[in-house]
């Protein structure tokens, strides 16, 4: 005799909207789960089959399902650390930098540092650059105004560092100056020159797997079952081990291992032979992909490296006082090919910070050099950001076949100011959404989240649906609308934190898509993503998530 057993299904969720996301995006009525894994997507009828006595099954009353989203770029560890011993308040003026001053002049002793939280003048409703005049609002204490790569000094910080108008730049840095000669309080990449500052606040190792576990937990109260943390070190690293080792890392990991590459080149390839570290080492819960280096600055703050000058309200919104400037290049072209080759050869996706256009173009043409000796394809080697890009360099991404890392909400919220320093067109291939598409380049989706805990309020949002909307509707915070012609459709705006964040983390056969044999990682949404009205993609709530089969939010 034949005994035939038919494994029942753990938890079966009918009745739904299922968008599959998998090579035809067909949409299902329900979903099986068996242990960590889907066991079939159909309709209720074929679903319903693998019911048990012991099943668990969730009426989704026409509520759509959604695959576990991916966030392809985030900062845990900053970010956790960020409002760990308190709120921050929001910086959007140079009143609102005053206020948060003088609230620090109360606790902290006269002669001690203050520093303001990292805020951008994009963000800021001056539209300009701090200068040591809002910061001399402390005449007792240093001030130090966070803006990422450049940072913002009052006169008593000046004077304490002995910063003077005889202060020569230092090697890849620049101190801004007044009309008459004098530093104005802006320096670029030149933080160094700073005395008795310590960014790091003390947290004990507790405190930092504490802080980390609940950012992991928060992404996942947003619907992300997956993150890339895109600079991580050997002290990241243990942590992240010991929590899972404990049993306590709330979602997927991604590492990405940023290494510094300002020493000459001989030794930064000296540390990439050595590291024991190498792409998809490790599972489905912590593993590394990525190798990277910071290329150029910021858009945010005109460190970015650009293909032509800021210009006019560029000088007024960055502080600068070089009519030329177009930011600044952290690598020569020579060096890159050197780190990156080796890099290459040990194994590595290759990826580089590189948000200017002369930096995208730069970085794109050590891939090609690379790709001349052996293809780059497998690697699914990307630039990240690429904020600003060109039909040219989407044009040799898709003759090597590479992947990019974009983050759509950064047009929501800088594209204002941005248009005003980029006008004439200059705007049009700033996340170019739609050509991209058109070359079959696949997008993976993140938020360069760091600080602030609120998925809408941080510095960086990571509402994957808020960077959803923005992909779909080119809308920006003051109510217009960018370059509609770079709009993207929703059922693309979804791969990007679904499918092809899957592809660039090399777990596209493992997730990214509701299909059997995947892992379970599963979102109910409280709308109907594909048919709501746009304005409200944004507005979407999870009401449940589902992470390697279980139930851990609800």
């Amino acid at each position: 005799m034949v005994l035939l057993f038919i494994l029942a299904a753990d938890l079966i969720l009918q009745n739904g909207k299922v968008l599959t996301v998998d090579g035809e995006f067909r949409v299902a009525q329900a979903v099986a789960v068996e242990g960590n894994r889907i066991a079939t997507v159909g309709t209720n009828a074929e679903v319903d089959k693998l019911k048990g006595p012991a099943t668990r099954v969730v009426d989704l009353k026409g509520q759509t399902v959604v695959p576990g989203m991916i966030d392809a770029h985030v900062h845990v560890m900053s970010a956790g650390l960020s409002e760990y011993r308190g709120a921050l308040p929001p910086l959007d003026s140079d009143d609102a930098v005053r206020k948060f001053i003088a609230e620090k002049m109360k606790t902290t002793p006269k002669g001690q540092w203050i520093v303001v939280p990292r805020t951008f003048p994009t963000r800021l409703a001056e539209l300009r650059m701090p200068t040591k005049q809002v910061l001399d609002y402390a005449k007792e204490h240093p001030v130090m105004f966070d803006a990422s790569y450049v940072w913002i000094v009052n006169s008593y910080a000046l004077k304490m560092s002995g910063i003077t108008r005889d202060t020569p730049n230092p090697p890849d840095g620049v101190i801004e100056r007044d009309s008459n000669g004098e530093p104005n309080g802006i320096l670029r990449n030149a933080g160094r020159l700073l005395k008795g500052l310590s960014r790091n606040e003390s947290f004990t190792e507790a405190e930092r797997l504490d802080a980390m576990e609940k950012q992991l937990k928060r992404y996942v109260d947003a619907g992300l079952t997956g993150v890339g943390d895109r600079a991580v070190g050997p002290g990241d690293v243990a942590l992240y081990e010991k929590l899972k080792h404990a049993g306590r890392l709330p979602a997927r990991v991604v590492l990405t291992w940023r290494i510094d590459a300002s020493p000459e080149a001989a030794k930064v390839v000296e540390r990439i032979n050595s590291s024991s570290w190498r792409s998809k080492q490790g599972d489905e819960w912590l593993k590394f992909a990525t190798f990277k280096v910071t290329l150029d600055g910021g858009m945010t703050i005109g460190t970015a490296y650009q293909r032509m000058p800021y210009g006019k309200f560029g000088n007024q919104l960055y502080g600068m006082t070089q009519p030329d400037w177009r930011g600044q290049l952290f690598i020569p072209p020579a060096k890159l090919l050197t780190i990156m080759g080796a890099a290459r050869d040990a194994g590595w996706q290759l990826t580089a910070h590189s948000q200017g256009g002369a930096a995208v173009d730069t970085l794109i043409d050590t891939f090609e050099k690379l790709d001349a000796v052996k293809p780059l394809k497998e690697t699914r080697s990307h630039p990240m950001h690429a904020s600003f890009q060109s039909p040219e360099a989407i044009a040799k991404l898709k003759k090597m076949g590479l992947p990019a890392d974009v983050q759509p909400a950064w047009l929501y919220l800088d594209g204002p100011a941005l248009s005003k320093v980029f006008q004439h067109g200059g705007m049009k291939y700033f996340f170019p959404l739609k050509t991209y598409r058109e070359a079959g380049i696949k997008l993976a989706g993140g938020s360069d989240h760091m600080i602030g805990f609120d998925k809408n309020r941080a510095v960086n949002p990571y509402n994957p649906f808020l960077g959803m909307w923005t992909a779909v509707t080119r809308k920006m915070i003051d109510g217009t609308v960018q370059a509609p012609e770079q709009r993207i459709g929703r059922e693309d705006a979804l791969r990007m934190y679904t499918e092809w964040a899957a592809y660039i983390q090399f777990a596209e056969n493992e997730r990214g898509s509701i299909e059997k044999g995947k892992l379970a990682d599963l979102v109910v949404i409280d709308r109907d993503y594909l048919n709501c009205p746009e304005d409200q993609i944004k507005e979407i709530q999870p009401v449940m998530v589902i992470l390697d089969g279980k139930v851990v939010r609800q």
